[in-house]
């Protein structure tokens, strides 16, 4: 099989596409083959080193996929082979062929096409989790989402629609902050000429807002902690922009509000069982039409390293998707 493989950190620009043998799964794995492949922002930091965790090189990056099975272990009874289905695979996402543990492998409906479905697992299901479990969001309230345009953001756009919430968006471009609003978005705020504080004090008449869906990190992140209503909840979800910020509790013990880590990927690992009711009532949305997985661009797998950079450089609106 082809797949992309790293075998050291560094830039994505080192990636190769190499020619390896098709894994065998074990006892309590399935074997995909892999139709689509989702990108991600934390694929970029494996490769570099910059992740959390820091597997083995060589690796083959990739999280999130989509396909056909085509073998079994000996243990996997409700899973089949012919089964169209999605994946988690946490590792060799980006490959013709994954192996992905039974619990982290769903069926996919026929009406949901592969892409449309690499795309919803991490993007979508990170905000879901997010706003459902972490947020514990309700109708009426106001959520402001950061990075709003891209994959992720998009996602807690929607979903926090979908829960009856009032969405501000932020985001850095005039061009973003229309294509939020054509998902969903209430309101906006264009951070590049903005300040958060400030317009989050307009549109809330200096009250804040209840929920931070925050994805960027640096200054945009210190701007959210002072826009926060009493009994708000911040989530922090990632570090887009490239810095992590240094976080003064002091505020949250004045203003009387929460901030949420938001790891879905080892909440995942720790509440397999709600993931998979998070997922299946996510596949519900999509075919109803309460949410959308936008693909902004398709990439071959000889590209993936491009896929990567031009999220890197926040260049997306919605998912990208690679396609092996």
């Amino acid at each position: 099989m082809n797949a992309v493989v790293c075998d050291e950190f560094g830039p994505v620009e080192n990636l190769l596409v190499k020619s390896l043998a098709v894994p065998t799964p074990n006892a309590d794995e399935v074997l995909i083959q892999v139709h689509a492949a989702g990108v991600n922002f934390p694929d970029s930091l494996l490769v570099q080193g910059l992740y959390q965790m820091k597997p083995e090189r060589p690796f083959i990056p990739g999280n999130e996929v989509a396909g056909i099975i085509v073998a079994v272990g000996k243990n996997v009874n409700h899973l089949s082979v012919g089964m169209r289905v999605i994946g988690l695979s946490m590792l060799g996402g980006f490959a013709q062929y994954v192996t992905c543990k039974m619990t982290h492998v769903m069926p996919l409906p026929e009406a949901i096409e592969f892409d449309q479905a690499a795309g919803l697992i991490t993007a979508h299901a990170t905000a879901h989790h997010a706003l459902v479990q972490r947020a514990q969001i309700q109708p009426g309230e106001t959520i402001l989402v950061t990075g709003a345009a891209g994959g992720t953001g998009i996602a807690a756009v929607q979903i926090a629609k979908k829960l009856g919430a009032t969405v501000i968006a932020a985001c850095s471009t005039p061009e973003k902050l229309d294509f939020a609003v054509n998902q969903g978005a209430d309101y906006t705020i264009n951070y590049t000429e903005q300040n958060i504080k400030e317009e989050v004090n307009r549109i809330t008449h200096k009250r804040g807002v209840d929920v931070v869906y925050e994805c960027v990190g640096g200054d945009i992140f210190n701007q959210c902690s002072k826009s926060m209503a009493w009994n708000g909840r911040l989530l922090v979800v990632g570090f887009a922009g490239g810095v992590i910020p240094q976080f003064p509790v002091n505020l949250a013990l004045v203003k009387g509000y929460s901030v949420v880590g938001v790891f879905w990927g080892s909440f995942t690992m720790h509440e397999p069982k709600v993931f998979q009711q998070n997922m299946k009532e996510l596949f519900g949305w999509l075919i109803n039409g309460n949410v959308t997985v936008h693909v902004d661009k398709h990439y071959a797998l000889a590209d993936t390293s491009a896929a990567l950079n031009d999220l890197n450089h926040r260049k997306a609106k919605g998912k990208l998707i690679v396609i092996p």
